[in-house]
């Protein structure tokens, strides 16, 4: 089944969907192994994973190579950053045309000024309504898979408050929008009125340490979520897990233990080593099969 059928069937289910954030094939194919039904890709860790800041300086074409990276990598759908769209409506259906034909399952647009900011830093700039809208018109009419999701993000809570924020989601769901992406509410009040107030399927962004209050997975359900994306989780695991391995050598002249670490072999494994060493004799025997059957 193609990705993006299986996003919307997952939408379907009464259970929210939980997507964590990849930002390589090897992320991604974690989340897939732990059981997870879908992968988001993380624009931040994207932009991390090339040396830089999530402060717009990744490419469309980059994005999207990496949208497609993920995408081979796992059997589940995957869900893209696509920042700002990375222009006006024309560079907005380029970028759907790019991330669709990678085989990704959906992506969201945002209302930032370009170049964007992540969304829980201070100092974001946010387009006219009526750009935003265009915008997301524009990715509708671009998608050639109806399965495609666009979701809509709109980050002027920061900017002109949380009112403003849900009435641009529900113009982008008018828009044509399949859902909803208010980023960063600000309180658990908001992060609860969010699926009340907007008329179609809510998005929540759950960073640790960001502008929206820490929250479990049932509870967002209970709110009324549709899907939530954890974009750091594995980011911020694998900074901390590089920071002590490399104190670790430098202080003591020698790796960490490799102790409960799994051996060589079972790393590649989970890269799916064994599908490709079937590979490697699998075609070799067919002439001789053909001289057989002569």
């Amino acid at each position: 089944m193609a990705q993006a059928r299986q996003m919307r069937a997952l939408l379907a289910r009464p259970e929210m969907v939980v997507a964590p954030g990849a930002y390589d094939g090897i992320t991604a194919k974690f989340i897939e192994q732990a059981g997870f039904p879908a992968v988001y890709m993380t624009g931040a860790g994207t932009a991390a994973a090339l040396g830089y800041p999530d402060f717009g300086l990744v490419t469309m074409s980059e994005m999207a190579a990496n949208a497609g990276a993920l995408a081979r990598a796992v059997d589940i759908p995957v869900i893209a950053d696509a920042d700002t769209g990375y222009g006006n409506e024309l560079n907005v259906t380029r970028t759907v045309y790019e991330y669709e034909m990678r085989g990704v399952a959906g992506l969201h647009i945002e209302d930032q000024v370009s170049p964007k900011r992540c969304g829980h830093l201070d100092g974001k700039e946010i387009v006219p309504r009526e750009e935003f809208v265009a915008k997301i018109r524009a990715a509708v009419a671009a998608r050639r898979d109806p399965d495609f999701v666009i979701i809509a993000r709109t980050d002027s809570r920061a900017v002109a408050g949380f009112d403003e924020a849900v009435a641009r989601a529900n113009l982008a769901l008018a828009a044509g929008a399949d859902m909803a992406f208010v980023e960063a509410t600000q309180s658990l009040d908001e992060m609860q009125a969010v699926p009340r107030l907007v008329t179609g399927p809510c998005l929540l962004n759950v960073v640790r340490g960001g502008k929206t209050p820490d929250i479990d997975m049932s509870a967002a359900q209970a709110m009324g979520y549709r899907l939530a994306i954890l974009p750091s989780l594995l980011f911020g695991a694998a900074m901390e897990a590089f920071d002590a391995a490399l104190v670790t050598l430098k202080e003591t002249d020698a790796p960490p233990s490799s102790a409960g670490a799994p051996a060589i072999r079972e790393r590649f494994r989970r890269l799916g080593a064994d599908r490709w060493d079937g590979l490697r004799t699998q075609f070799r025997d067919e002439p001789d099969r053909a001289a057989a059957a002569e």
